[in-house]
This record gives structure tokens, C-alpha cells and sequence, in this order.
């Protein structure tokens, strides 16, 4: 015989990993598009600025070109070259060991004698700022590099490529890749060579805006008048626009641009800034490197493989806890891994590969628990009064499937002289089937409105019992009230059916009588059959006994034999008689049988007040 659970069971982890194979192809696929990766470079965004590392203590000082110098110096942008030329002479005076001027002289001045100072000043401790830009046209796509003046480049100074490359989003995060850049070569020259991967690199921000140490044009032009002995001595300077207060992303500004910070701070950083980040990014290994394809598809795969590990069983309330706390730890080991691994693996593809899995998972199986509810409603609503239905589908855990030890009373219900009905109405088989069917609904319903559970139909034949799956409490009482009003409603039908032969004119059919016996004891109740096919029924000596106890009121000619513990549970509401101590069949001892007497009292649900049970002519009872 097959094993259907285990037949589920593999069904339920082939479907489970089916989810798990299309949620990791998806996000892997997914996680390469750009929008996708607009939305991981926010993530990056974030997880940068928490817990960065400190800027390094000898990184470079930024020379600004600011508002205080414009005003100090009086003189309209662009200063005169020679200015600048004054300002590297001091720089180097001061000590200062590398200088970058982030200020592109392209073009010759108007006075030539202007670019011959400056070029006199200059040196190969300098580097002059470059430019590449990258023009469409609907024709071609071409490259534009712009370099100092050949005049200013000749005494030894290097070019550095100052432009940098914006995202999609117009924010700056990717270390620029020119071999030539300004930060490379400025490091080059300050004598901290470093070795740079090749790849996609991203920027280690250090904070917002001014956060490194700067002081004005004019300070540095007379470092010894307005600075502290050794500002610059064995420093790295960068000199270039750089505003006092730094531009909002709504103001337009030349040579700003928006970080990583500016998500938080709402302001753009100077271009000199952004070299000095550069610079210490390179020189220091800060800098992030993204994770490739492969490592990113195996994050995905990690994270869908885990969500079917962790869901494999029931969705409750602890996989939403469960969810919530591995979408966190994924953040936080992101977090981790650029901070002390210095890579960034995207945390979105894997969080949302583990929520589909997880997601589909927990909707199939509010699917199959509806699917549940609808089978227990589907079948017990044949056994059971519609409350108690409701009842196990609000909450199956209170039907132990398999099995379990209680306390119940078992009725059965018989028809007497049944073969004899039915050889009266053998050519008539139609109203044989009718006659049963009016008999067994009346008598069905009086149990399931009782609280009782029909067991099976056998034949003409109810088996019934009280107290399971739910717990009736006064479960005796309400089984022999059932029997008491079964009794009343087989008279009740016997006349409704002389009344309508009589009205159709023709012979009225056999007058219906039944048979109850009853008894209370332990039985095992659940799930009973095969793997392929079962039942919720009863089992135990009780069940044997209450079936015997039914069969023997044909001996002593009363329609209801009730048990020994049933009589001693209903004896204070229903007035019972012992009849007889029996031997009963596959018992080795004797059993009390009680008969209920005439003048029991009735059920507020069951029989009418003042009715009382029908016994046949010649069934007397003692006072």
C-alpha cells in the first residue's frame, strides 16, 4: 500500500523547491538590470555612511577657493596665473610635498606674461588639472581630453584627470578608472604609490561637505600670517572651488556634486573634496569593490536555499519573525562585509529571492489550510450540527487525527422488523428508499441539534456518539434526551404517514419501530481505516457494549436500554429502572441494563413537556 504521506510530503518539497529554483533565477536575473541597480546603489548609499572608517589623520588639506578669498583678494574669477604661482611658491615653502590645482588652465591668458609666472612656479611636485569629456552626437560618440598649456607642463608638473563619472541618479560613487587621474597622480608624486586593482571600484565617503580639513586661498598665500607653524609641512594639498557653504542639491554650482552623503546632509561637495576622497581612497585601500556576477547570483541562491530550509515546515507566526529577522541579518552582513572586507554584495536581490519563497510558501499554505477547512466543513457536516462544524474549521488543532482516549456515550439506533418491511414493499423499492430516508432524517438531525456526532449508517442502522471530536460536558444526558426524542419523533412520522396513505387512499405502511441502546465509557476515537480511505469513528468495549445493549430491548420489549455508567450520570435529571444484570457476548462479568421510566422529564431541546417515550402494549414498570 503506497504511503500517501509520504507521497505529500515529497510533492509539498518538489513544489517547495520548484519555488525556490524560479526565485533565484528571477532576482539573479533581475539584479542585473539598471533600475535594479539604482535601487542597490541607494542601499550602498546608506550602509556607507553607517559605521565608516575614520579619514586617515594624514590625508590632504584643501587649499578653497571660497568667498572669504574672493573677497580678501578682490579680484574677479579667474585670478590672474600668477596668483597661483605665488600660491604653489608658498605651499612648497611651507613644506608641503604634493600639490594639485584642480583648476584647468587650457587656454593661454591674455597677458602671456601671466602663464610664464605661473609656469616658473611650477615644478614636478605639482598637478594640474585635466579634463575628458564624453560628447554624443547623432553621428558618433567621441571623447574630448583637455590638458594644461604645453608652456605649463614643460617644468615637469603632471596633468591629473579631474573628471569623474555621475550614476544614473546624478550621484557620485564610482572611483573614476583614468589611469591619469588627479588623485593617482597626486599620490604618485607624494610618494604613497598604491597598488590599485583593476575593476570597478566605489567611494568610501568619510562624511558630508567640509569635512576635511580646509582653509581659505588667502590663508594659504601667507600661511605664516594666518596659519599655525607646519600646516603644510610633509601634507598633500589640493587647491580649488570650494564654497564656504556648501551648495544645496537646488542651487546649481561649478564643481559640486552630489555623494553618497548628500541623501542625508541635502548638500553637494566640492571637487577638490572629491579628490581628497579619492586620494585617500586609493592611497589607503578604502576604497569598495561591488561583487561580481557570480558572487551576487550566489548570494540570491544562498538567500532562496535558506528560505526553503526555514519554511519547509507550516507558515505560523514565527516565519513573519523569521522573515523580519533574516531580511535585518542580510543588512547587517552587507553592512559588515564593506566594513571590514571592504566589498559590496547587494542585500536586495537575496532579501527579495528569500520573501518570494517565503511569500509563495506561506500563500500556499493559506491555500491548502483554507483547502483544509473546507474538507473538514465538507465532511463533517454530515456528522455534526453545523456550530460544532464551524467550531474545527475555526480551529482544526481541536480534531486529533489519529487517535485518542476518551470518555464518550455511544448510541445505536435500529429499525425493529425491518425484513419485514422490506419484503412488504419488495416490488416497490423507490418507497422502500423513502420510507428509510423520512425515518433516518428526523432521527439525524434530533442528534446532531443534541451535539452528537454520527458515526456511520448501517443499513437501518444509526451509530452515534457524544463527546468528540469536541467536548460535551453533560454528554450522557444529551444522548438519552436524543433517544427520548427520537422515540416521539417515530411516532410523530408513523402518524403522518397513516394520515397521508389514508388522504391517497391506499393501505397505510408498516407502523415504524426502533430500538436504542446506550452506554457510556472509555473508547479511542479518531481517524480509523487505511492510508487510502477512513473514517472518524469509535472503538472500545463501550462501542461493543452500547451495540449489544441495543440488540438486547428486543428481550425485555422496551425501544431503549441504557448502561450502567449512563444511568448513574442522566439517574438525578431522568428517572432510569435497573431491568436485569446480563452476561453480554465477548463479556466475562454481568452488566446492569436500565430502562428510562415513562415520566422522565424532558430535554428544553429534545421531547415536548409532559410527552413521554412509547413502549409497546404489556411493558409495565413499578412505582
Amino acid at each position: 500500500m503506497p504511503d500517501l504521506a509520504g507521497v505529500d510530503r515529497r510533492r509539498r518539497l518538489a513544489g517547495l523547491a520548484l519555488i525556490t529554483l524560479l526565485s533565484a533565477v528571477l532576482f539573479g536575473a533581475v539584479a542585473q538590470t539598471s533600475p535594479w541597480r539604482l535601487l542597490e546603489m541607494r542601499v550602498f548609499d546608506y550602509l556607507s555612511t553607517i559605521a565608516r572608517p575614520p579619514r586617515p589623520a594624514d590625508g590632504p588639506v584643501i587649499v578653497a577657493i571660497d568667498e572669504p578669498s574672493m573677497m580678501e583678494i578682490g579680484a574677479q574669477w579667474p585670478w590672474p596665473r600668477s596668483l597661483h604661482g605665488q600660491l604653489v611658491t608658498a605651499l612648497r615653502a611651507a613644506g608641503a610635498r604634493a600639490i594639485a590645482l584642480d583648476v584647468i588652465f587650457a587656454e593661454p591668458a591674455a597677458d602671456p606674461a601671466q602663464d610664464a609666472r605661473l609656469a616658473a612656479a611650477l615644478g614636478p611636485d605639482v598637478v594640474l588639472a585635466g579634463d575628458e569629456t564624453l560628447i554624443r552626437t547623432p553621428h558618433a560618440d567621441q571623447f574630448v581630453r583637455t590638458e594644461p598649456l604645453a608652456l605649463l607642463t614643460a617644468t615637469g608638473a603632471r596633468t591629473g584627470i579631474a573628471s569623474v563619472s555621475l550614476d544614473a541618479d546624478g550621484v557620485l560613487r564610482h572611483v573614476p578608472a583614468y589611469p591619469d587621474g588627479l588623485a593617482r597622480q597626486l599620490i604618485d608624486i607624494a610618494g604613497r604609490p598604491a597598488e590599485i586593482e583593476p575593476g570597478e571600484k566605489l567611494i568610501q565617503t568619510f562624511g558630508p561637505a567640509r569635512t576635511y580639513e580646509t582653509v581659505s586661498y588667502y590663508q594659504a598665500l601667507h600661511p605664516e600670517q594666518f596659519l599655525p607653524e607646519g600646516s603644510f609641512r610633509g601634507r598633500t594639498v589640493i587647491v580649488g572651488l570650494s564654497l564656504q557653504n556648501a551648495p544645496t542639491l537646488d542651487a546649481a554650482a561649478a564643481d559640486a556634486f552630489p555623494t553618497s552623503d548628500t541623501l542625508q546632509s541635502g548638500r553637494l561637495v566640492s571637487g577638490a573634496e572629491i579628490q581628497a576622497t579619492l586620494f585617500d581612497n586609493l592611497s589607503a585601500g578604502l576604497f569598495i569593490t561591488p561583487a561580481g556576477p557570480l558572487l551576487r547570483l550566489l548570494g540570491v541562491v544562498v538567500a532562496a536555499v535558506l528560505a526553503a530550509v526555514l519554511s519547509r515546515g507550516e507558515t505560523s507566526w514565527t516565519t513573519g519573525l523569521t522573515v523580519v529577522l533574516v531580511a535585518a541579518g542580510t543588512v547587517v552582513c552587507a553592512g559588515v562585509a564593506m566594513r571590514y572586507g571592504r566589498v559590496f554584495l547587494p542585500p536586495l536581490a537575496p532579501i527579495g529571492a528569500f520573501l518570494l519563497v517565503c511569500g509563495v510558501k506561506a500563500g500556499l499554505d493559506y491555500a491548502a489550510e483554507r483547502h483544509r477547512r473546507r474538507q473538514i466543513t465538507s465532511a463533517f457536516s454530515q456528522y455534526l450540527a453545523p456550530a460544532v462544524v464551524a467550531k474545527l474549521a475555526a480551529n482544526p488543532a481541536l480534531l486529533k487525527l489519529g487517535g485518542e482516549r476518551r470518555v464518550l456515550t455511544i448510541l445505536f439506533c435500529d429499525v425493529r422488523g425491518f425484513t419485514t418491511i422490506s419484503e412488504a414493499l419488495k416490488d416497490d423499492p423507490e418507497q422502500l428508499t423513502t420510507l428509510i430516508n423520512r425515518l433516518l432524517t428526523p432521527l439525524s438531525d434530533i442528534v446532531l441539534e443534541s451535539g452528537g456526532t454520527i458515526d456511520k449508517y448501517i443499513g437501518d442502522c444509526i451509530m452515534a456518539f457524544w463527546n468528540a471530536p469536541l467536548d460535551v460536558p453533560d454528554h450522557a444526558l444529551r444522548a438519552v434526551e436524543a433517544a427520548l426524542a427520537m422515540l416521539e419523533a417515530v411516532d410523530a412520522l408513523n402518524e403522518s404517514l397513516r394520515a397521508e396513505a389514508i388522504a391517497a387512499g391506499r393501505q397505510p405502511p408498516p407502523t415504524l419501530r426502533i430500538g436504542i441502546g446506550i452506554n457510556t465509557g472509555a473508547c479511542v476515537v479518531g481517524n480509523m481505516g487505511s492510508t487510502r480511505r477512513f473514517d472518524y469513528s469509535v472503538l472500545g468495549d463501550s462501542v461493543n457494549l452500547a451495540s449489544r445493549l441495543e440488540g438486547e430491548s428486543k428481550t425485555y420489549g422496551v425501544p431503549l436500554l441504557i448502561g450502567e455508567t449512563t444511568a448513574a450520570l442522566v439517574g438525578s435529571t431522568i428517572p432510569v429502572l435497573e431491568l436485569d444484570r446480563i452476561k453480554v457476548k465477548g463479556r466475562t462479568g454481568l452488566s446492569a441494563v436500565f430502562a428510562v421510566r415513562p415520566e422522565a422529564a424532558p430535554h428544553p431541546t429534545g421531547r415536548s413537556p409532559g410527552s413521554s417515550p412509547s413502549y409497546p402494549a404489556g411493558v409495565s414498570f413499578p412505582p
